[in-house]
């Protein structure tokens, strides 16, 4: 009897089911057989043969089951989307901006670039849009996460039905990896207790390297690997920057090392040119005096260089910056003297940004796949930030608890601006000129300013070399589906048991070879916190509802005011003709009306700052109505919105601890943010304190009478908050086993947030230091026991 032996192997490739049977038999006659079935790649994970059980009892005569291998379509492109921070229209060099960005324009020169290209106009809504190819409010991101409220729209839980590209990837057969910032996940979603659903390693990317939230400190970030907080090394020198992007190389080089066929997706999202404005002081240098002329002569100087590169048509004009940026010519020496190192700091940012995405660039080259590397670059997910208000600010959490810091108090600090002491934002003035030739900034969604950013896109295989300027309106949902058009790839219609609504951009793939091409993404609306517009074939109908330095809004919504234009003769939107064309503007307010009420961006919320009280806006909170918290050593790393809010209120904190009889009594007991505000309960030398960090400004210290002995011991503070409003202040009391030994007064307490990303840890103080006395990190560390600590508020 002759005995077969057969291997079959199976992959998924392009759209086919390629099944592969070697068989040999006794005589060793090998034949081999090859079937080609079609594939369904609309609906994922891809449905591959079930499993067969088998009646035979000797494996030597059964055939060795289907192995099931997804691979990308055959020649499917790697790519790299690469997405900066808060950075305008003329944040490059290649659209006319003062700072060098040879990186950009180095794939803008070798590939095409885009100049009628939108974001959403702010961080969280724009990052969701651009992964998932649908509108902002369809992926509820209605604003940042931080202020999502409970309606449809804006809760900022990103729904199944949504599925982000970089999943459609990984379930095609791609690697998939995020750096950076992330941004995207719900706040009450990001404590050790998940859910997880919608961290970057379930949205779609297999690696993340990065911070979840808004912004970070560059020179102390609060980062994870996956789901793993990452230990900041001993290192005065490291930052942020350079250590994601070491990541992102040192992924894509293994990746290639290890499978060299297999395309990968690469997200890389730098916090740069998001504040805090943290870089080293040799980039600074390089642009000392440059922003000596201010930015009114800068934002002309723009103007000339964007007409003659072609970057913007001849015979625009500069639209009106708005009313509250005050005139160059008639700020004080001191004014002067400040804003001036603010911009050399953002450029010196910028600078550092660009050089490090020129690393990613090399790195390309060197595995030998550029020209089948599809590489994307948004400088910018919205307009240049104008949050610095008039002055900018030392801290920018003053933003955030609305205080107003003085151009005097900033200058004592102005040497070490942009450093490790500073946590720094810059005058609005130079957002405005860095979003030139347009009037507004990140947050105005009805006005280019906020939305339009440098877009360039190089891919060797399929875009012809130096293909030049498409001036084609185009938008960040239009990334996602040119992702799938490049690879080769269907939208699929189902993904993970979740049937998807079809994405709202177009691809830009028609546009890549042909400059000319007539535009297919031909409607859009925008809405943001009240600000919105309305695009349709070339006329743009809009209202400024609110500006970013502005408390509220300037009227209700039913009496906004609405301007009308036609873009394709009135490139930065200085010609209004909503009185001449009135039917036209009621039929652009009608069409927004049907597209937010299509997208979930009604009804229009225009609440800001009211937006940080989750009860207030139907948030949900991790802690929900509790009052209490029991914790212990080695709970670290509990962000603010998954704690209890402190602020505003009385608090008490319980704690036992245990002194060894070898060791004088010192470090951390419990602490939550750090060097730019926030709160310490703590023991140095043996004695009990609390330190109350208002902002960075001004400290607070209430300090016990006596020395803790070895043993057992219960040490409480009970915080008696004065009442009457917000950011009142109180009476400190420190207690050892029941007796009171310290009193004192906190004057100032902080009404909004303590920070964006550093934490509660009890037995440390993690990343920036509370109690500069104490420091952070290890040195910070308690050295007895906190077997329980109890936090209270009332």
């Amino acid at each position: 009897m002759n005995k077969k032996f057969n291997l079959v192997s199976l992959f998924v490739s392009a759209g086919l089911l390629v099944l592969t049977t070697i068989s040999s038999n006794a005589q060793d006659k090998k034949t081999t057989t090859t079937q080609k079935v079609e594939l369904d790649r609309t609906s994922l994970p891809i449905k591959t043969p079930s499993r067969q059980t088998t009646k035979e009892l000797d494996v030597r005569n059964v055939t060795q089951p289907v192995r099931v291998e997804v691979k990308a379509p055959e020649g499917a492109p790697n790519v790299i989307l690469v997405l900066l921070d808060d950075l305008g229209f003329a944040g490059t060099s290649a659209f006319g901006g003062p700072v060098s960005t040879p990186s950009f324009d180095r794939v803008a020169n070798e590939g095409i670039y885009y100049n009628n290209f939108h974001t959403t106009a702010v961080c969280s809504p724009t990052r969701a849009a651009i992964k998932s190819g649908r509108n902002h409010q369809v992926n509820n991101m209605g604003f940042i996460t931080e202020m999502a409220t409970g309606l449809p729209g804006g809760t900022g839980e990103i729904p199944g039905e949504v599925a982000p590209v970089a999943e459609m990837l990984r379930l095609n057969g791609y690697s998939t990896g995020a750096f950076g910032k992330w941004h995207e996940t719900a706040v009450w979603e990001t404590s050790i207790s998940g859910p997880f659903d919608r961290w970057p390693t379930r949205q779609g990317f297999d690696k993340f390297y990065g911070f979840l939230g808004g912004e970070t400190n560059q020179w102390a970030p609060f980062i994870y690997d996956g789901t793993h907080p990452v230990e900041l090394p001993d290192d005065p020198n490291y930052h942020f920057m350079n250590d994601m992007t070491n990541q992102a190389v040192a992924w894509m080089k293994f990746q290639k090392a290890m499978t060299p066929d297999k395309p990968y997706f690469m997200f890389f999202a730098p916090g740069a040119t998001h504040a805090p404005h943290h870089v080293p002081q040799s980039y600074i240098d390089k642009w000392k005096g440059k922003f000596d002329g201010g930015w009114d002569a800068m934002r002309q100087q723009i103007l000339d260089r964007q007409v003659k590169m072609g970057i913007v048509p001849k015979g625009t004009k500069l639209a009106p910056k708005p009313e509250a940026i005050q005139q160059w010519d008639k700020l004080s020496a001191n004014e002067k003297k400040l804003f001036i190192r603010q911009a050399e700091t953002f450029a010196g940012y910028l600078d550092m940004a660009d050089y490090e995405i020129g690393r990613l660039l090399d790195a390309v080259e060197q595995t030998g796949q550029a020209d089948n590397t599809m590489i994307i670059f948004v400088y910018g997910d919205n307009g240049t930030s104008a949050e610095g208000g008039a002055n900018g600010m030392f801290s920018e959490m003053t933003y955030f608890n609305g205080v107003q810091e003085t151009v005097e108090d900033m200058l004592k600090k102005v040497d070490k601006w942009g450093g490790p002491e500073t946590y720094p934002h810059m005058a609005a003035g130079w957002a405005v000129m860095f979003d030139t030739p347009y009037s507004w900034t990140k947050q105005v969604a009805s006005d280019p300013g906020g939305t339009k950013v440098g877009m360039a896109i190089r891919w060797p295989k399929g875009i012809k070399a130096n293909g030049g300027l498409r001036p084609q309106f185009s938008h960040v949902i239009d990334i996602a589906p040119t992702i799938l058009e490049a690879a080769g790839l269907p939208e699929p219609k189902m993904v993970n048991g979740v049937v998807q609504r079809p994405m709202d951009g177009k691809s830009l793939v028609y546009s890549f070879n042909d400059a000319t091409a007539k535009e297919t993404h031909t409607t859009q609306y925008f809405e943001m916190a009240g600000n919105r517009a309305m695009y349709h074939e070339g006329w743009y109908a809009r209202t400024i509802h609110r500006a970013p330095w502005e408390q509220k809004p300037r009227r209700p919504l039913q009496e906004d005011i609405w301007d009308l234009y036609y873009m394709p003769t009135d490139f930065s939107l200085v010609n209004n003709l909503a009185t001449k064309n009135p039917d036209k503007l009621k039929e652009l307010q009608a069409l927004f009306m049907k597209e937010a009420e299509k997208s979930f961006a009604l009804p229009v919320d225009d609440r800001m700052f009211e937006r940080l009280d989750a009860t207030a806006v139907g948030r949900p909170t991790l802690l929900g109505n509790r009052n209490s918290l029991t914790l212990a050593e080695g709970m670290v790393g509990i962000p603010e919105n998954s704690f209890l809010n402190v602020k505003n209120r009385s608090k008490t904190i319980t704690a036992d601890i245990e002194i060894s009889a070898d060791k004088t009594a010192n470090g951390i007991l419990i602490a939550q943010a750090g060097r730019f505000g926030g709160w310490a309960l703590y023991i140095i030398n043996g004695t009990l304190a609390y330190d109350y960090n208002f902002l960075g400004l001004q400290r607070f210290t209430v300090e016990s009478g006596q020395k803790l002995t070895p043993g057992k011991h219960t040490v409480k503070f009970d915080f008696a908050y004065d009442g009457g409003g917000l950011a009142k202040g109180g009476l400190g009391t420190l207690y050892i086993d029941g007796k009171k030994v310290g009193e004192g007064r906190i004057e100032r307490t902080q009404p909004g947030i303590f920070s964006a990303d550093e934490t509660v840890d009890v037995g440390i103080d993690l990343a920036t230091p509370v109690v500069e006395r104490i420091g952070a990190e290890a040195k910070s560390k308690f050295n007895g026991s906190i077997p329980k600590l109890v936090v209270e508020i009332k």
